[in-house]
Parts: structure tokens; sequence; C-alpha cells
């Protein structure tokens, strides 16, 4: 279930509104639809109650035939009018409180023309007139003309008001008044304007969304970037004031992160550079014995020391070093570096590339790449290399013969001063930095350094970079 829902905030809140939307135009499509239908129930009574008082002005005055002969001339199939001696309302007992009050408004208003009784009833529509659709519309009728007509044909199969009044004599008045058609709140003429509204506010919602949520993508995209790399510049300060505040934050932030990474680095690598005096003066002094066995020991134990101090200072001064990004031919540069190991090789040397160009720091990468062959050199004997172009990354495969690395050790060893081997020779062990630094130079780039155990035995270790546009 929860696949199916929206996963980011911009989503979620663009649902609302448009739920928020279809919520408030349905509800206010309800309550025009009863405020019309009630408006037009008090207009069809004022109707009936202006032709009760014109008819019976025009005929209270008049013999029974004349009233016959009037009703005659004025009949109509919408509008029926009849004079005879029976109502056509039978009951005198009103269908509802509205039509009981109206006979009552009727009888006080029109007594003064010898009118002493009224009764009035809600017929349903006759279904047998001619519906709307039924008229035929010549293709010369104007619109004016045309609409009189649907209205009309509206009009005949419409519910209708029955009333009969009776003159003091005892003859009956009887007639009828269509109601006012109730047309729908929604036709084929009003559903455009009101598809287009809807998607006016939605595409206003979206943009507006989209402003709102830009310092979030903004924080989001410079996270990930310094996360990649920490001397990336700084965010443009530009935007509205939520915007900049939320950029300068960002680079504040990434001032004070750098300051921090670069005055440990500094720390490390100074204490590691000072350590190299005193191990100068021990060997020195160290010269000055005669051979033993205690003294190659401690020889052997000085070059392990100064071993230690060169790679902390390597790994301490990596970020602080400056060095400018440039275009790199990545197969001559991996060319470069296998012919420094004589057990290395090439899986696809007959189909190599020139096309294979990324950017980055042309010192750091050689470093980065040296470090995963001698890494595999070291503990695989034997490293296979093959290089390959996959939409728009590069990827270096680096397969050794070695006995691979269990697979919940696999993320570890890229962690600092990390070795699965732990002899304490330093030729065998080494000291846990290379995978660091290289996979600390692969994602400043852009790039990743993952590792895997082949099927067919050896660790198999890929390096991804982008390739430049």
């Amino acid at each position: 279930m929860r696949r199916f829902l929206p996963q980011t905030l911009p989503v979620w809140v663009l649902l609302i509104v448009i739920a928020g939307l279809l919520i408030s135009q349905v509800a206010t499509l309800y309550i025009v639809s009863r405020d019309r239908a009630a408006a037009n129930d008090i207009v069809d009574l004022y109707r009936l109650n202006d032709r009760a008082y014109s008819l019976v002005q025009l005929m209270h005055d008049a013999a029974p035939e004349q009233r016959k002969a009037i009703a005659s001339g004025l009949f109509n199939s919408t509008y029926a009018l009849t004079v005879s001696g029976t109502p056509a309302v039978a009951s005198s007992i009103a269908g509802d409180d509205e039509l009981a009050e109206l006979e009552d408004i009727l009888v006080g208003r029109l007594s003064r023309f010898g009118i002493t009784d009224a009764r009035v009833r809600r017929d349903p529509a006759t279904r047998e007139a001619d519906a709307p659709g039924g008229v035929v519309m010549n293709k010369d009728v104007g619109q004016v003309e045309r609409d009189l007509l649907v209205l009309a044909a509206n009009f005949a199969q419409s519910d209708k008001l029955t009333a009969s009044l009776r003159f003091a004599d005892g003859q009956w008045l009887n007639f009828t008044e269509p109601n006012t058609p109730v047309g729908p709140i929604l036709s084929f003429d009003s559903l455009p304007l009101y598809a287009f509204i809807a998607g006016l506010v939605v595409i206003m919602s979206i943009w507006s969304l989209r402003r709102l949520t830009a310092p979030y993508r903004m924080m989001e995209t410079a996270v990930k970037r310094i996360g990649n790399d920490l001397k990336s510049p700084p965010i443009a300060e530009t935007g509205s004031r939520e915007i900049r505040a939320a950029a300068k934050a960002v680079n504040v932030m990434q001032a004070r992160l750098r300051d921090y990474v670069e005055d440990r680095e500094h720390l490390a690598a100074a204490l590691a550079h000072d350590l190299r005096t005193p191990l100068t003066r021990m060997r020195l002094r160290l010269e000055l014995l005669r051979k033993s066995t205690v003294r190659e020991a401690l020889a052997h134990d000085l070059a392990d020391i100064e071993s230690i101090a060169s790679s902390v200072i390597d790994f301490a001064t990596f970020e602080v070093t400056e060095e400018k990004s440039e275009r790199i031919d990545f197969w001559s540069l991996v060319e470069s570096v296998a012919d420094g190991f004589e057990a290395v090789s090439f899986d696809n040397d007959g189909t190599r590339s020139r096309a294979l160009i990324c950017i980055a720091r042309p010192v750091a990468l050689k470093r980065c790449v040296t470090n995963l062959v001698q890494n595999a050199v070291t503990y695989g004997k034997k490293a296979h290399l093959s290089l390959r172009q996959s939409e728009n990354m590069i990827t270096l495969t680096i397969r050794d013969e070695g006995p691979g690395i269990p697979q919940a050790e696999i993320d570890a060893v890229f962690g600092s001063f990390v070795r699965l081997e732990q002899s304490r020779n330093r030729e065998t062990g080494g000291l846990g930095l290379g995978l660091t630094i290289a996979r600390t130079i692969a994602r400043g780039i852009g790039g990743e350094v993952s590792l895997s155990n082949h099927p067919g035995g050896g660790l198999l270790t890929e390096l991804r970079l982008p390739l430049a546009a």
C-alpha cells in the first residue's frame, strides 16, 4: 500500500490542493443547485399568483359563457386554461405548507373579485411533450430563436402547478402554470470553462510549490555535493529571502566543515612530519651500533614507523593539497599505472578506446587507480584489468586471484586503518588506507568504488567515473 503513496512533500501538497479543489467545487455546485431550486420554486409561485390575478381581473365581470369563450381563446398546450362547473383540483387539502399558504394568499388577494376558494397542486411533467432534443431546427434559424424554441420545449415537459379558483357564482377557473426548467449545473458548454479554471489552479499550485520547495531542493543538492566534495564552490545566494537564507546557511556550514577538516588534517600531517626528525636521529644513532640481531630488528621497526608516518601524511594532506581538475585520457592513465606492476594484465587490451575522457585532478585520480591496482596485486598476486563505457559512465574492473573478502566485511574495509590481514608486517598487512583514499577521490569527482567476490574466485573491484561531456 505504501508504494502507491507519494514519497515527496510537493506531491503530497499537490494532492491535498487537488482534493481540496474537488471538494470545494462539488460543495459549491451542490449549494448553487439547492439555492437555484429554492429560488425557482419561489419564482414559480409568484408567476402563478400573478397569472391568477390577471385572469380573475379579466373574467370576474363576465358572464359564465363569456368566461368560457375567453378561456378558449387563451388556451394553449403549455398554458392550459378552462372554465367549468367542477374544479380541476379535486382535493381541498393542499399538498404541502407552501401551497396551503399560497391558497390563503390567493383567496385574500382575489376576494374583492368574488373568489371564494382557491386550490393548488403540483403535477409531474407530461412525458408526451416533445423533448428539447426532438425540436426540429432549421439551419437558417438564428441563435435567439433557437434558444426560444429549446426553452419552450423545456417548459412543455417540466413539472406544472395546477390551480382551481371558484367564483361567487360557483363557476371554476382552472389553469396550469409550468415550472421554470432547472438546467444542469454542468453542461457541455460550461465544462471546458470549469476544466480550464481547474487546470489553471493546478498549474499555479505546481508553480507555487516549486517556488516554496526550491530551498529544500537546493539544500538537498548542496548537501550531496558537499558530501562528495568538501571543496565544491559555494551556492549562489540569490532568489527570494528564504532561498538566500538557506543558501547562506549551507555556505556557512560548508566553510566551517572545511575549516574543521583542514585543521585536523594539518594537525595529523604536522604530527607525522615532526616524527621524522626523531626517527632520523634514531636511525643515525642506530648506524653507530655494531651489527647484531637487535640492530636489524630496530632498523626494521624504524622502517615501519617511517612508512606509517608517510602514509599518515599522504592521507592527511590529500584534501588539503590544491590541484585543479582537467580533462584526462583515462585509458592512458590506467595504462601508465599498469606499467609499474609486472603482475598486471589487460583483458581487453585490443579494444582500447581514446574516447574515455573524464574530468578530475590528475595526481589524485592516478593515486586512486594506483591504490586499487596495488591492493589487488598485494593481496591477490595478479590483477586483470578491463575498461568499458556504459551510458555516461567509465568503468574500470580489476579482478585479482586472491581469496576474496567475506561478504559481511566488504563495506568495513573502506574504513580508515581497517585491515583484514592482521599481520604486523606492513608489506603484507598494509595500513588500511588505500581503499579509503581511493573511494574518497572517486566520490569527489562523482564516481564510486565497489567491491564484490568474483564467482570464479578472487576479488572484483569496480571504479566508476562520470564520462566528460
